[in-house]
């Protein structure tokens, strides 16, 4: 990718080139939530933690990589968004940075509407890809993580939680999230975007016996820290490759 170009150009003479900067816009798991928690009877609260947050990670790695480039992380995630509402703040959130890369990771919240939400994610996805292909920049796509199978040991005592992991996991078994990354695919191919594909790995390790919902944070969709690190880990490889 010509990302990789440009840190090894920063990176050989720091004062000839400027500073690089990588964007991220995303749902929760982009943002940086983890475990989550009632604040009432009625009201659900999120573990907030950006420096376990994958884009972190990625700065991290590519500091340790290229230790004279300077390169800038955005980190636009919110939690709760989906891609509608992220190509609605897309100049505002991501094209003002100028940035050199934008990753784009939106699915998780989308397949809950099924369906009948399908064409909405796909035209707001081209919508953005589009506005990145008119100004030449790079995007990554990056597919998400399982939501929850079941209802975990660790939440079924808390009626919120429980109700949303019954839900999700309707979503996740029926293979709706699956649909939705596998239309996003078509999208990239036909924009040429990258993608750093890491759904398969959760479908494999289903497949091999693991326990994908103990790999949840919060037991319902956002994974543990620990994932985070491997999906920046993925994402740098995915810059390196040409």
């Amino acid at each position: 990718m010509k990302i990789a170009e440009l840190l090894k150009e920063k990176q050989a003479n720091k004062r000839a080139a400027k500073p690089i900067t990588v964007a991220f816009i995303g749902d929760s798991v982009t943002q940086g939530c983890f475990e989550c928690y009632m604040t009432s009877e009625t009201s659900l609260e999120t573990v907030y933690d950006y420096k376990s947050a994958y884009s972190t990670r990625v700065g991290e790695i590519l500091h340790l990589l290229y230790p004279s480039a300077q390169v800038n992380i955005v980190n636009s995630g919110i939690s709760g968004d989906n891609a509608q509402g992220g190509a609605e703040r897309f100049e505002r959130d991501v094209l003002s940075y100028n940035p050199d890369l934008v990753v784009i990771s939106f699915g998780l919240n989308d397949s809950v509407n099924g369906r009948d939400g399908l064409s909405k994610y796909t035209e707001a996805l081209e919508k953005m890809f589009s506005a990145l292909r008119e100004r030449g920049t790079e995007a990554i796509f990056l597919t998400e993580n399982y939501m929850c199978t079941k209802v975990s040991p660790h939440i079924m005592n808390e009626p919120k939680f429980a109700s949303l992991a019954r839900s999700f996991g309707r979503v996740q078994l029926e293979g709706m999230l699956a649909e939705y990354f596998a239309a996003a695919r078509e999208v990239c191919e036909r924009y040429g975007v990258k993608v750093c594909d890491l759904y398969p790995v959760w479908e494999a390790m289903a497949e091999a016996g693991v326990d994908t919902t103990e790999l949840l944070a919060n037991k319902l969709n956002h994974p543990v820290r620990e994932f985070h690190y491997y999906m920046a880990m993925k994402l740098v490889e995915t810059m390196l490759m040409k």
